[in-house]
């Protein structure tokens, strides 16, 4: 039986140094962390997941501004804010919530967002330097960050000799994920719906991610025996077992045959899924210490 990977743990142990690192800043220099999340409408799931990026802000000690603008309004207002939020030495991080409306042409507006700032790792920059190897420099998308801080937990930060599998091509996790996993010398292969086989593609591998957004795809039999598992996906999908109109959350992966032949593997809900907000504000106090001349920590 393999071993759950506890993705609430190794969260919370991240944002414990989080504080201490925003707490260190600031007795040191003045400088309070300071981020500013951005919503655009009333999206319901948008609205849940602001809530609870800024209530980890404000418990991690940091100065936190949410910006509501409504439905209608327009994609050169939106920029506008962004320009203000850029030029405001007291934000270090800038999250635009997505979806945005229809209207509004969400790439261009994470473009106008300062680098610096891009906590969210999206701008083009921080994808550039994350794919040519200056991790250091660069803001990572905080789900394939987190992911990867579960494996280095697992099995460690060096991968040399190590297959892996990216099951899913996103800007948003796929690539980046296989950008870390080659930084850790792991030899990696990028899979998606139009691979030929992907069962077998996925039995190659000594650590297999998959983020493809669709329930239980990858099947028990899909796993090499021994591999580590990160499952990205967090799908909802009818529970009648539970009454009439409940749904429950399962991943991409079908865990109770996959925990059967893997050696770790993340649970979902409760293993990535906790680490993308943390690894937010992870991102935040090191735009922080940056702003203010000083070595981020290391997480």
């Amino acid at each position: 039986m393999a071993e759950r990977i506890d993705g609430k743990a190794v969260a919370a142990e991240v944002i414990e140094r989080v504080k201490r690192a925003a707490d260190a800043l600031r007795e040191k220099t003045g400088t309070k962390t300071g981020l500013a999340v951005v919503i655009v409408g009333d999206d319901p799931a948008s609205q849940v997941y602001v809530a609870s990026k800024g209530r980890m802000a404000k418990e991690c000690g940091f100065h936190s501004v949410e910006h509501r603008l409504p439905e209608d309004a327009s994609g050169d207002e939106l920029i506008d804010l962004v320009g203000r939020l850029n030029d405001d030495p007291s934000i270090h991080g800038i999250l635009v919530q997505l979806p945005l409306p229809a209207h509004m042409d969400a790439g261009r507006v994470i473009q106008t967002i300062s680098p610096e700032k891009d906590v969210d790792g999206f701008h083009f920059i921080n994808v550039g330097k994350l794919g040519t190897g200056e991790r250091e420099t660069a803001f990572v998308p905080c789900t394939p960050a987190g992911s990867m801080l579960l494996i280095e937990r697992t099995i460690g930060k060096e991968l040399s000799g190590k297959t892996a599998v990216v099951v899913g091509r996103s800007n948003i996790v796929g690539k980046p994920m296989a950008n870390l996993l080659l930084a850790a010398n792991a030899t990696v292969t990028i899979a998606h719906s139009r691979t030929p086989d992907l069962a077998a593609v996925c039995r190659t591998a000594d650590v297999l991610v998959a983020a493809v957004g669709r329930p239980e795809m990858v099947r028990g039999d899909w796993i090499k025996p021994g591999a580590v598992v990160i499952d990205v996906g967090i799908n909802r999908i009818d529970a009648p077992e539970r009454g009439e109109g409940k749904t429950r959350l399962v991943g991409d992966v079908a865990y109770g045959e996959a925990e059967k032949v893997a050696s770790a593997i993340t649970p979902v809900p409760g293993g990535v899924g906790p680490m993308t907000i943390a690894m937010l504000m992870a991102n935040a106090v090191t735009s922080a210490y940056r702003a203010a001349g000083e070595q981020p920590p290391s997480f």
